[in-house]
């Protein structure tokens, strides 16, 4: 029996694996319980035993997804000792994709667009999308509490700033996802320091800004790589 639950739970996590990997592509209406249980290589009978409906399955996924984003950050914020470099990485996680991460940084947001659009007509997924945005804010006004005990920050309403902190990512992220060519990755990280730093009263560390060119100087190699006939041939196909 204990092999077996281990199993199912293994079974479970690839679905949901499945499943924000493919809302993520195509958008909650454009997916059908189908792709998700052929790209988690299952039966779509297993996925619906396993969550029941696509909207559940959308909730779990992004809970998923969310779980994954807090045990990575975590374990790289248990590196550092100050509130200023905890806030700057969480930060730069939060405004740019990572190479070393196993999260798709856009997935996660076109699934968070999903969510918003069906929490005003659905309590149960209103319900979770406030659960998960709580527990966000708390994790940067925790941040920001140690960092005036510590006397790097300046002496605000915590609980406010991540408010309005958690509200601008949100806002500009979608701006980037909805391919607004005034909102790149490296844009929203900009305003976001910004802020940041003019709201608590610090200059913002130089050599974050350093990683965060030496990010975009890599994307943008990659992407030139593939402007080929190749890569435009694939996306006349799509």
């Amino acid at each position: 029996m204990v092999v077996r639950r281990k199993l199912s739970e293994v079974r479970r996590r690839q679905i949901l694996q499945a499943a924000a990997t493919v809302i993520g592509e195509r958008g909650l209406c454009d997916t059908r319980i189908s792709d998700i249980a052929e790209r988690a290589k299952a039966s779509s009978a297993l996925v619906l035993y396993y969550f029941g409906s696509k909207d559940r399955l959308l909730a779990e996924a992004l809970a998923f997804s969310e779980e994954r984003f807090y045990a990575e950050t975590a374990q790289e914020l248990s590196t550092v000792d100050s509130a200023t470099e905890q806030l700057v990485l969480l930060i730069e996680h939060t405004c740019l994709p990572s190479k070393t991460s196993r999260r798709n940084w856009r997935d996660e947001w076109l699934l968070w667009l999903d969510m918003w659009a069906r929490s005003p007509r659905d309590p149960d997924i209103a319900r979770d999308r406030e659960a998960l945005d709580r527990r966000w804010r708390e994790t940067i006004a925790g941040i920001v509490r140690t960092g005036q005990d510590g006397g790097e920050f300046a002496v605000i309403d915590a609980d406010d700033f991540a408010l309005r902190l958690s509200a601008m990512l949100a806002g500009l992220a979608s701006q980037h996802v909805l391919d607004d060519p005034e909102m790149s990755p490296e844009r929203m990280f900009e305003i976001c320091s910004g802020m940041v730093a003019d709201g608590l009263g610090f200059e913002w560390p130089a050599d974050s800004r350093k990683r965060v060119k030496a990010q975009s100087r890599g994307r943008s190699s990659t992407s030139r790589t593939t402007r080929g006939p190749a890569a435009k041939t694939a996306g006349r196909g799509r």
